[in-house]
């Protein structure tokens, strides 16, 4: 165990005077299933060079000023007729804190990935009985480790931005850290560009909110789950690709190793053989409208098509059966298919993201928060915090790019299973993979682990 002191939380706004004004979010951003914080989390070495530098200090002070570029983050979300979200920009100001904790980077481990030990005690949540309306949309915290190293932590409220709109902010963030003078990608906010339609008419079919039973916890026991980390390299993507059939060579690795986790998963769990499963995924739309999404939109610009299929056909079937399936899903999101979430949102009053029955699986291996520097280089980890976050707990993989001990790239996929189903799991993955490649599973994340002091 290790304990993090933390200072007084401070409220950071514009360093120049900014716009006051009412800002409407789009019709893609204020939906129910959004009204969440998502936490990411970022570790940086120590940098003998700027041993005399107070990373907090320093980001703090940027803080200041990238807020007078992307001042609505400053502001509160307001709620008009038909929960319609707006951000009062009233540069109240994002929560800060600074704080220390007694270990060391390198005592976190040589491979970072999810679940981090004590991850709650990194992460600034200090929001008090403060309602989703009247908190700070961010929340930061800066921990200075006792090599030199330190950890960012930020917690976004979803309406407001999606992953590559927190990127491009904490990328913006890093450059005035640095020195610069304005962000290299200027924001643009133009959320009318996603309004819904007028009048507003559903065009397309959207399975990802459909009224079903919520079947989930019959089946994931939140108390007893099992946790792991598993590989996927070179060589195991082309294991797998050696089960896709010709007409969809095509696909993407991303595509491949959804499929892949998807059937596995289901052998493990052993659900009537004629339940429905499903399994969600976020599709990033920005450069399928015509025009393209401008570059520097900060807004959420995606949509979470459903792939579906019997248990049965997904267990007893080839590969290319849920491939097929995933890859059909994907292509469906389009512009067209964007403006009718947003036209379905004002029509059945923003329902929620459909959860049962579903496995949610999250891409985040070309988002970027690897690459975001704030003077220190690059982060040894950069990405999500935890897997899963509400609803998500249980039934959600992230896809996060990695590089093992050997120097190979590839990328990281976590899970959450009960922990009698796990291993059934881990064995189905490994048959569909060469037996020279016994060694997907990298590293079981046990609820007891704890970095040694």
């Amino acid at each position: 165990m290790f304990t993090v002191r933390r200072h007084s939380p401070e409220l950071i706004g514009p360093a120049k005077p900014t716009p006051r004004e009412l800002k409407p979010l789009s019709d893609i951003d204020d939906q129910d299933s959004l009204r969440v914080y998502i936490p990411a989390i970022q570790f940086y070495q120590h940098q003998p060079k700027l041993q005399n530098k107070n990373p907090a200090s320093v980001i703090k002070e940027a803080l200041a000023k990238v807020l007078v570029f992307y001042y609505p983050f400053a502001g509160r979300l307001k709620e008009g007729p038909s929960r319609k979200l707006m951000v009062d920009c009233s540069d109240e100001g994002v929560l800060f804190i600074e704080a220390e904790a007694n270990v060391t980077l390198k005592q976190f481990g040589d491979a970072l990935y999810p679940p981090f030990p004590c991850v709650e005690e990194l992460l600034c949540d200090d929001r008090g009985s403060k309602g989703f309306l009247d908190s700070p949309l961010l929340l930061i915290q800066v921990t200075r480790l006792l090599c030199g190293g330190f950890i960012f932590s930020i917690q976004l409220n979803h309406t407001i931005s999606d992953a590559p709109g927190l990127v491009q902010f904490m990328t913006a963030l890093g450059e005035m850290a640095q020195g610069a003078s304005k962000p290299s990608t200027l924001p643009v906010w133009q959320r009318d560009l996603l309004f819904a339609r007028n009048p507003p008419h559903v065009t397309c079919t959207h399975h990802e909110y459909d009224e079903v039973e919520d079947t989930n916890d019959k089946i994931i026991q939140l108390d007893d789950m099992a946790h792991r980390s598993f590989f996927f390299g070179p060589i195991e993507v082309s294991s797998l690709r050696k089960y896709v059939p010709s007409y969809l060579k095509r696909c993407s690795t991303f595509e491949v190793l959804t499929a892949c986790l998807w059937r596995c998963r289901t052998i493990a769990l052993q659900p009537n053989p004629e339940e429905e499963m499903r399994v969600t995924f976020a599709v990033s739309a920005r450069a399928r409208f015509n025009p393209p999404i401008p570059v520097g939109y900060y807004g959420n610009c995606f949509a979470s098509p459903v792939a579906i299929s019997t248990a049965k056909d997904l267990s007893t079937k080839p590969l290319a059966h849920a491939l097929e399936l995933v890859m059909k899903a994907k292509r469906e999101v389009n512009e067209d298919y964007m403006r009718s979430v947003a036209d379905l949102m004002v029509i059945k009053g923003r329902p929620p993201l459909t959860i049962g029955k579903s496995f949610v699986v999250s891409d985040l291996t070309q988002v970027g928060f690897y690459l975001v520097d704030f003077g220190w280089g690059k982060p040894k980890y950069g990405g999500v915090a935890k897997a899963g976050v509400g609803a998500l707990q249980g039934i959600l993989s992230m896809c996060i790019p990695f590089t093992n001990h050997k120097g190979e790239s590839g990328i990281m996929v976590s899970i959450g299973l009960p922990t009698a189903s796990m291993e059934t799991f881990t064995n189905e993955l490994n048959n569909m993979l060469a037996q020279d490649n016994k060694n997907l599973v990298l590293q079981e994340h046990n609820s007891h682990f704890r970095p040694r002091i």
